[in-house]
């Protein structure tokens, strides 16, 4: 072997044992930047095994990229898994409550609803000491909400089963979905949207209430509501233009 072909093998190696340099070094940052507690600990300790055996049988990765979806009418939270580019339905968890209030989005501070729209979760945003055991927060208010003067803050979905505005799960609900989410952060997503619609934006649930004063507003979430399944399953990039949601693809 010439010594030029050598030196070529031995900076390919050099190189390829930075790269793994790197991804080591990215990782550790990442995980830095997620909270954890003795409590999220033994959650995610207990809870995984059993998430990683369901999952493999439905031939999903816990650490992959997640999505959720929240329907108020029908009280219920969809965790969805990324497989090859596409969200694939993972489990439908119940809500217990989300407040006290009726369909239509958070206003103001102590108005008991909870919002509707489109939301997304950074790694700070987990609560693995929350008085309602473990939480997230949605990221409420969002551009849409400050865009139209609505106040409040500290929107979470956490367990204990009880809400005064956030959205309740029952406590084996919220381990796994924060255990999920937690493995997605540590394997490198940077955040997860939340999309929160008032019920299934079917057009028979919107004829039902199209005497709501919601109505326009319900009619601009049901776009991006068909754009994820138009797209395959995959949600659309949203932004803010003169107050209404627009949709991307991404």
């Amino acid at each position: 072997m010439s010594k030029t072909k050598i030196i070529v093998i031995l900076n390919n190696y050099k190189a390829i044992i930075v790269y793994l340099l790197i991804l080591f070094l990215q990782s550790l940052l990442i995980a830095e930047n997620i909270p954890e507690s003795a409590r999220s600990r033994e959650v995610i300790s207990r809870v995984a095994p059993g998430l990683e055996r369901d999952m493999a049988d439905a031939k999903l990765s816990l650490g992959a990229h997640v999505y959720l979806r929240i329907f108020k009418k029908e009280k219920e939270l969809e965790l969805y898994i990324q497989k090859e580019g596409h969200f694939i339905l993972y489990k439908t968890y119940p809500v217990c409550t989300w407040g006290q209030g009726s369909l239509g989005p958070k206003l103001y501070e102590g108005d008991g609803q909870a919002p509707e729209g489109f939301y997304f979760a950074v790694p700070e945003r987990l609560n693995p000491v929350s008085n309602f055991h473990l939480s997230f927060d949605i990221g409420y208010p969002n551009e849409y909400d400050r865009y139209h003067q609505r106040t409040g803050s500290l929107i979470m979905v956490h367990g204990s089963c009880v809400s005064l505005g956030c959205f309740a799960m029952t406590d084996p609900g919220i381990e796994e979905i924060y255990t999920i989410i937690d493995s997605a952060f540590r394997n490198g997503q940077k955040f997860f949207r939340i999309h929160i619609f008032p019920f299934r934006m079917t057009p028979e649930n919107l004829e039902e209430h199209r005497d709501s004063e919601w109505y326009e507003f319900w009619l601009n979430l049901r776009k991006g509501y068909d754009r994820f399944e138009e797209n395959g399953n995959i949600p659309p990039n949203i932004k803010v233009r003169r107050g209404k949601y627009i949709f991307e693809s991404l």
